[in-house]
């Protein structure tokens, strides 16, 4: 008896172009319609056809939103799936592949699973995906109606014989699927709570959730040249562009794009630029324009594996050093992270309301595998904030680069009022004219500067995670690690253990020291150095005592989290 309960993990395997992805995606959709909470995350070559690619789809009783390395039931589409996942089958793998695909393979369990000759005695081998899902449904017990349902709905213009066939294959596929769970007597137990106590969820994915937060926020422009895993985002506006008014500019290089988003900020749109780091390296003398021109502007970053091209399709939190010190000069800048789909939106429209409020770059820092990971969030998490123009009628009178108590200036826009609104790279006196002047330079600084302490003392403090304040070892995580440290200590269940997540990266608010005083600091970053644990010792003084780094281009798995804390 094979005995599965709150907390299964299936992997789909193949080669890009023999729709792995359709595969996971039409099974977390049926299962999120089954009341199921689910998570997947994906991993893949820079390939468009062939390579090595997997999605892990889990299935737990509990919320969760990270990466393991255990495979209970592996879909394998051809034997290199089988070599790339080597490590990870163990036992109790179960591997569903056509023996004779695989026959060179050594996959352990192997389930001879006819999957193409379901699609082709369907009538056509494209609808091998739609078999797949039919079997680990099969498995699991998820009645077929859901993906019957899910096939009319996305099929619906193909016409009803393309409807139907896809149904014949789920038909083949869940029989199959039913008779090997009563074959190899697999009892599969998914905790689903009443759905009188479930809220409405959505599914939702990274590039999703940034996207829906600018939407929220009020974003009129968007302007990016296409770098993965930036580019879902530029993607998500455009197909928006019209329902929401978004002007959409794919530039023909990354200084044309930061640059064109600075001309329309100017001009007083809401303007974001996404890009990866290879990308925003070339938008650095734009960041430095935008710091000297106090104009606002937004920056989501799809983090990657560098330097150079690096690992194009993998993940990384290596560019936070990159984007704290982007630019020439001092200025100042805010770094988000969001760690949660939900809190993505949030920060999203967080990042608009600050860069306009005080006029400077806003960086929302996501990776790979937050922005193509994909999982459940409640509708009610999904907020939509007030927006806040900070934009003034000008004068005859007006000065653009005023000094105020606060180092705020008041914002004009071309067009709006009867004063001229001049903008120019050099340093400038307060109307906006060019200077050399000692002295108004010493004070443009400081005007400049001055916002940091106001923005460190509203910047968002960090959130427990897990474990008790009191705690005496706190494990510190930022970004997408959120779910893996969630898990991992929830897995550990030590009273003398806890977790804090900074989704505000930069600055800091000057209460957190007295958070970590005293306290075993652990900060676990998916890069090779530490970088923000370097920057909590630069700017509050906190010592770490141990880092649990990784730099492969892989997530960390809670297994690995959880070994790194037991040793520690």
């Amino acid at each position: 008896m094979r005995h599965y309960s709150s907390d299964i993990s299936i992997v789909f395997g193949g080669g890009a172009g023999q729709g792995i992805q359709t595969i996971a995606l039409t099974l977390v959709n049926v299962l999120k319609r089954s009341r199921c909470h689910v998570f997947a995350c994906t991993e893949f070559m820079s390939r468009v056809r062939g390579g090595s690619n997997s999605t892990q789809v889990r299935i737990t009783g509990k919320k969760r939103h990270a990466y393991v390395n255990r495979i209970d039931f592996l879909f394998a589409l051809n034997a290199d799936a089988i070599e790339h996942l080597k490590t990870r089958i163990a036992p109790t793998t179960m591997v569903f592949a056509d023996k004779n695909q695989v026959e060179s393979a050594d996959p352990g369990h192997l389930v001879d699973t006819p999957i193409t000759a379901f699609a082709r005695q369907a009538g056509n081998p494209i609808y091998s995906s739609t078999a797949a899902v039919a079997v680990a449904l099969g498995l699991l017990g998820i009645p077929q109606g859901g993906l019957d349902n899910y096939l009319r709905e996305i099929f619906a213009d193909k016409g009803e014989s393309v409807v139907a066939d896809n149904i014949e294959a789920a038909r083949l596929g869940y029989a199959f699927g039913r008779e090997t769970a009563l074959r190899e007597e697999i009892e599969v137990e998914i905790a689903v709570e009443p759905e009188k106590n479930r809220p409405k969820e959505l599914l939702l994915d990274g590039t999703a959730a940034v996207g829906i937060g600018a939407v929220a926020a009020g974003c009129t422009f968007i302007s990016s040249y296409p770098m993965s895993p930036g580019t879902g985002v530029l993607t998500f506006l455009a197909q928006r562009s019209h329902e929401f008014s978004i002007v959409v500019d794919q530039a023909e290089d990354e200084i044309a794009a930061i640059n064109t988003a600075l001309g329309a900020s100017y001009a007083g749109a809401r303007a974001i630029v996404t890009t990866s780091g290879g990308g925003f390296a070339l938008m650095e003398e734009g960041i430095s324009l935008a710091g000297m021109t106090e104009v606002p502007l937004v920056v989501h970053l799809g983090q990657r594996p560098g330097p150079a091209t690096g690992m194009p399709t993998r993940t990384e939190q290596g560019d936070l050093s990159l984007v704290l010190h982007a630019g020439h000069g001092e200025f100042p800048r805010v770094i988000l992270a969001p760690g949660t789909f939900a809190e993505a939106i949030l920060l999203t429209q967080r990042a608009f309301q600050l860069a306009d409020r005080y006029q400077l770059t806003v960086f929302v820092l996501t990776d790979q595998f937050f922005l193509d990971s994909a999982g459940t969030v409640p509708e009610s998490a999904v907020r939509k904030e007030p927006i806040e123009r900070h934009i003034v009628e000008t004068d005859e009178e007006y000065m653009r680069y005023r000094f105020t108590p606060d180092g705020l200036s008041p914002r004009g826009v071309p067009g709006y009022g009867k004063g001229i609104v001049k903008c120019d790279s050099h340093e400038h006196d307060e109307t906006g004219h060019l200077t050399e002047n000692f002295e108004t330079r010493r004070r443009m600084v400081e005007k400049r500067l001055r916002r940091i302490n106001t923005l460190a003392e509203e910047s968002l403090m960090p959130e427990l995670v897990g474990g008790s304040a009191d705690a005496p070892n706190i494990v510190v995580a930022w970004g997408s690690n959120r779910g893996v440290l969630e898990e991992s200590l929830d897995t550990l269940q030590r009273a003398d253990l806890a977790g804090l997540h900074f989704s505000q990266l930069y600055p800091i608010n000057p209460s957190v020291a007295a958070l970590l005083k005293g306290k075993i600091v652990t900060v676990l970053e998916n890069n090779a150095s530490g970088q923000f644990a370097d920057l909590l010792h630069r700017e509050l003084a906190v010592s770490t005592a141990h880092r649990i780094l990784k730099w492969t281009g892989e997530p960390f798995s809670v297994e690995e989290v959880v070994e790194a804390l037991r040793e520690i």
